[in-house]
């Protein structure tokens, strides 16, 4: 679960909050889109969730971590509950699709037999099996943003947030790319799903809530918040 509770944050140096006074709440299994003009706070949004930021006021809880006074050292912990799509993949070009993947397995203690039992499910459940022993150059870019998802849901996070996942996609990639995180959603794990978009079209595609914001506040928020916020 997210909450949001009168949640304010500024950047050190700054003088404009960056996050202000902001409260919402994410359950556990919910798929979400978050919508807003460049510089409404999304980023920041995301950077508070992941610990990268701290809030100066209001309270903030994600996954049973509360971010307002987690020690540093607790940090990692969060982040494994925590899986991050990039709009730029941060795919290692040297490593094959099934290293790429297998890599974030590593990071985390996982055994070698728990490595060889998950990822080729993974790669299975994202549409890659076969792919295994290329490298991502010699995979489209379709298929290199499916091993960022891949690498993002092999340790079973609880939440799967998505930064832009479409930005370098064409539309027939992007909806087939928002099926995919849907699926992931909806199957057996059960993952919850923040979406950060743009794209209005693709939003409209999905009977899902939207939680629009601006000027780090949220000023839309249902099953037809994107409709009522034109997004500039």
């Amino acid at each position: 679960m997210v909450l949001f509770d009168n949640v304010s944050m500024t950047y050190p140096g700054g003088d404009v909050r960056a996050i202000d006074d902001m409260s919402f709440a994410i359950d556990d299994g919910e798929f979400v889109f978050l919508v807003g003009p460049s510089g409404s706070g999304k980023t920041s949004i995301i950077k508070l969730i992941t610990g990268e930021v701290r809030a100066d006021e209001g309270e903030l809880n994600v996954n049973g971590f509360d971010l307002r006074r987690i020690r540093r050292g607790r940090l990692p912990a969060l982040r494994r509950t925590i899986g991050v799509i990039f709009q730029d993949f941060r795919l290692i070009d040297d490593m094959t699709v099934y290293d790429n993947v297998a890599f974030a397995m590593h990071v985390v203690g996982a055994t070698n037999r728990e490595i060889r039992r998950r990822v080729p499910y993974v790669l299975d459940l994202v549409g890659l099996s076969g792919r295994e022993k290329r490298f991502p150059r010699e995979v489209s870019g379709g298929e290199q943003q499916r091993v960022a998802v891949a690498r993002a849901i092999v340790n079973s996070p609880q939440l799967l947030i998505a930064d832009e996942p479409t930005g370098n996609l064409d539309p027939a990639r992007s909806l087939e790319l928002m099926l995919l995180m849907d699926r992931i959603n909806d199957n057996e794990m059960g993952t919850t799903v923040l979406v950060v978009t743009h794209e209005k079209e693709l939003v409209n595609s999905f009977s899902k809530r939207v939680v629009a914001i601006e000027d780090g506040r949220v000023i839309s928020d249902g099953m037809d918040g994107y409709y009522s916020y034109e997004i500039q």
